[in-house]
């Protein structure tokens, strides 16, 4: 199995399995990324999703032999599959990153909502140097996240950093010993899975709503706040607060 699911305490770990090739990313792993991920959106079951690794690496990337075997022709491609449900999943995602996160395995992060890093983490977006492009959204996520100047050094130079760069420039949440890291991710994606759903939902909606006006804003959350007061979430979470 080149790509391992695990549903626990409502939260699903993908987690990349291929050792022996550093989990280079062939067409069929991400066909059975793109399965894992949908059917986790369908479920209702299931509230976080989590993205991991059986080995001290999360990605080298795309299997450059596969990929260029079987390139992309098209939408339908399993790679544009994941990379489209990236964009629509509504449950939030984690990240626990060991080791080598390289091309996608970096560009996957910036659709994540917590990112987890091993001290061992080495992070690289070589496209330029392959005379590829970026892909993931990245030209447009990275230089909103870390500005213009640091996004083209890491992308246009395809300069590589590591896991305490990666934590300075607020790409990733915190840096743990590689031991450490899973029981982290999960404790973290658990804590997620454990709160009320709807509300869980519709606030990493708004995190993730494009930009508009501030007063536009607050009149969005005001109408979704009226909303979530009259639900059940909230009357149970009210009074679980008050028998406090």
């Amino acid at each position: 199995m080149t790509i391992r699911t695990q549903d626990k305490d409502g939260v699903r770990t993908i987690a990349f399995a291929r050792a022996e090739k550093k989990n280079a990313i062939t067409g069929e792993m991400y066909e059975k990324m793109v399965q894992a991920l949908a059917s986790a959106q369908e479920d209702d079951r299931i509230k976080v999703v989590l993205f991991a690794s059986t080995n001290e690496n999360f990605t080298a990337g795309n299997d450059v032999g596969d990929f260029a075997a079987n390139p992309p022709t098209g939408p339908d491609a399993p790679v544009f599959q994941l990379l489209k449900l990236l964009c629509e999943v509504k449950k939030p995602m984690v990240a626990a990153v060991p080791g080598l996160a390289i091309g996608i395995g970096t560009t996957l992060l910036l659709h994540c909502d917590l990112v987890y890093a091993a001290d061992s983490a080495k992070f690289k977006m070589p496209f330029v140097d392959l005379a590829l492009v970026p892909e993931a959204g990245s030209s447009q996520l990275l230089p909103q996240r870390i500005g213009h100047q640091r996004a083209a050094q890491l992308l246009l130079l395809g300069e590589a950093f590591n896991a305490q760069q990666a934590l300075a420039w607020g790409l990733v949440n915190q840096v743990v010993p590689e031991t450490e890291l899973l029981a982290l991710a999960r404790s973290k994606a658990a804590l997620l899975a454990a709160k009320p759903t709807q509300a869980l939902l519709t606030s990493r909606a708004l995190l993730k709503r494009e930009p508009e006006s501030i007063w536009a804003r607050i009149q969005y959350e005001g109408a979704l706040f009226t909303e979530a007061l009259r639900s059940d979430e909230a009357k149970a979470a009210f009074a679980a607060f008050l028998r406090k």
